[in-house]
């Protein structure tokens, strides 16, 4: 993956996910059933990508039968620009080398960050003058913007359930439809 420009380290208003300069103030984990739902992936890729090393769960792993993987914030925005890449041809081997240079990179900045591909090669673009001189030189062909990415995220996992890191306890999405939640919120009152 090649990488362009300076990147300079930048809060959100993501208080349960902690900021993009700030990866380890994370609070919540999701589990594979949920980090599925929010990134628009089958269980079945989930298990793939994190039992070869693509992505892998950064808050808890499966350690053997009946231990649940618990995926971060950040993981499961990372899952959704798999999902992503993979939706428009890009070549599994090139994901690998654009989700290693996130990884390399200290997943700073994600939510100001633009993902160019001319299907064989991903480009890191961070302010838009990058993107036009990419487009320019004839190199990029679709982008993803990660903001747009993170904030969809957000609001899939604003409608489902989380897990407390430290405690466990398990954290009850505001989905009006989910009735179980919604006597369970009315007893703990």
């Amino acid at each position: 993956m090649r990488s362009s420009g300076d990147s300079t380290a930048a809060g959100g208003p993501y208080p349960l996910h902690g900021s993009a300069a700030d990866p380890g103030t994370e609070t919540v984990g999701y589990r594979g059933p949920t980090a599925c739902a929010a990134a628009g992936i089958t269980y079945r890729q989930l298990d793939y990508w994190a039992r070869t090393g693509l992505v892998e769960p950064s808050v808890r792993p499966a350690y053997g039968s009946g231990t649940q993987r618990l995926y971060s914030f950040r993981d499961v925005v990372v899952l959704k620009i798999v999902k992503r890449f993979l939706d428009t041809g890009v070549a599994l081997q090139n994901i690998r080398a654009a989700v290693q240079h996130l990884r390399d990179r200290g997943f700073r900045d994600l939510d100001r960050m633009t993902l160019m591909s001319d299907g064989a090669t991903v480009h890191e673009c961070s302010s838009p003058e990058e993107v036009v001189r990419l487009l320019q030189g004839g190199q990029g062909v679709f982008g993803i913007a990660v903001g747009v990415v993170w904030r969809d995220v957000q609001a899939a996992l604003s409608q489902l359930h989380g897990e407390r890191i430290d405690t466990g306890e398990t954290l009850i999405g505001h989905n009006p439809a989910d009735e179980l939640a919604r006597r369970r919120r009315d007893r703990a009152v």
